[in-house]
């Protein structure tokens, strides 16, 4: 009995049709890579420029995050819900009061003379606090912002800030300017120098 030859497959172009499957693939699937805080820099300074004095301790809000993802605001324990409000305050000082931040005579478009608040909030975390918690701080500073340019929107234009025109946003920002400034990570559960 003779035994029957099994056919080959061909092979040959297995490897071409794998690159083509491949780059088919890749062109046809969108990657998301919408992860991230949103955040605007300023503009790099000239080197020639002098570096600005310290800032006034009336200015600035300390915002501090330890290991064990407490919230500590200008030194005082807080719940993470009241810290929104409490940065809006800050930022507003609507009463002038001297224990929040100066105010400084700008001319801003739409606007003419405005005040605008000299304050910055200075967040700092501990290196082990946890993401959930940095990212929750981040919200609620973020979202204290985005409630006064919505307020300041509705008085001036009567629509919310999302709605305006890019001049007019533009001018909201000059008014209401984000100012965090954020610290690089430390210990700070474990006091004294670092």
């Amino acid at each position: 009995m003779a035994r029957k030859k099994t056919p080959e497959i061909n092979a040959s172009s297995t490897a071409d049709i794998a690159f083509l499957l491949l780059t088919f693939f890749l062109m046809t699937t969108t990657m998301d890579v919408d992860s991230g805080l949103f955040r605007r820099l300023p503009p790099m300074p000239p080197p020639d420029q002098v570096i600005a004095p310290p800032v006034a301790k009336r200015n600035i809000l300390q915002v501090l995050v330890n290991k064990n993802d407490l919230l500590a605001v200008n030194g005082e324990l807080m719940q993470i819900e009241n810290l929104k409000e409490k940065a809006k305050e800050f930022i507003l000082n609507p009463q002038n009061r001297e224990d929040l931040p100066s105010k400084v005579v700008k001319e801003i478009p739409f606007f003419g003379q405005a005040e605008v608040s000299r304050g910055i909030i200075s967040l700092q975390s501990d290196r082990g606090t946890s993401y959930k918690m940095y990212i929750a701080v981040q919200d609620e500073l973020t979202a204290a912002y985005n409630e006064i340019r919505d307020m300041k929107a509705m008085e001036k234009w009567g629509k919310k800030y999302s709605d305006l025109t890019e001049e007019q946003m533009d001018a909201v920002r000059k008014l209401v300017p984000t100012a965090i400034s954020e610290a690089e990570p430390k210990n700070i559960g474990k006091g004294g120098k670092r």
